[in-house]
């Protein structure tokens, strides 16, 4: 799935902080969640920003090579 623009990130911001529209009427004009929207209004808060977060990266081993001994199998 697609992340949102960071356009249409701020637009739904703005109409919640600066046009003092509820969040429910906020997310049935731009047709999204009750959630999005009120995450994005906290991470606008907390973070000052609208950007999408990375998502998941692949998992890597903390372990060396000198810390990986062979299984004997008896």
């Amino acid at each position: 799935m697609k992340s949102y623009s960071v356009e249409l990130r701020e637009k739904i911001v703005a109409a919640h902080l600066q046009k003092n529209i509820s969040i429910r009427k906020v997310a049935n004009i731009f047709s999204v969640s009750r959630s999005l929207v009120q995450k994005l209004v906290l991470q606008q808060k907390l973070e000052r920003n609208l950007q999408s977060k990375p998502r998941g990266k692949p998992q890597f081993s903390h372990l060396t090579n000198a810390d990986i001994e062979p299984v004997r199998i008896s």
